[in-house]
């Protein structure tokens, strides 16, 4: 219950994140016409990560999916810069390769859950 929750919520956060700024000072002002609390949420977490004032967290499709990175401004050195945004690549490319295992995983699992399942109903 609690993952999918938190689905929900990063759904919602990214579905405003796609529409900009504009569209975040629109849930936050809804949230404080529909219920003050949820209107100041909106807020604090607006400016706890900087969406308020311009965001960090850039977007880019990759096979039809959108994915999540983290850029970071120039330190003005270009041997560090270079080597931060190849490891910052190869740490996506790795976690996209385990999303990808946890899904076949889950495949296998339901996969063999339902053939003992039909198999025990043959035997039934």
């Amino acid at each position: 219950m609690r993952a999918t929750v938190g689905r929900v919520l990063a759904d919602c956060r990214d579905w405003l994140d796609a529409r900009g700024r504009i569209a975040w000072l629109v849930a936050m002002i809804l949230g404080f016409v529909a219920a003050w609390p949820v209107g100041l949420f909106i807020l604090g977490y607006m400016i706890w990560s900087k969406r308020m004032f311009g965001s960090c967290t850039h977007r880019r499709h990759r096979d039809g999916e959108a994915q999540r990175f983290y850029r970071a401004a120039p330190t003005g050195n270009a041997a560090f810069d270079a080597y931060r945004d190849e490891t910052l690549k190869r740490l996506e490319d790795e976690h996209q390769a385990f999303v990808d295992f946890l899904a076949k995983l889950r495949e296998a699992k339901d996969k063999a859950e339902f053939d003992q399942f039909m198999d025990e109903r043959r035997n039934a």
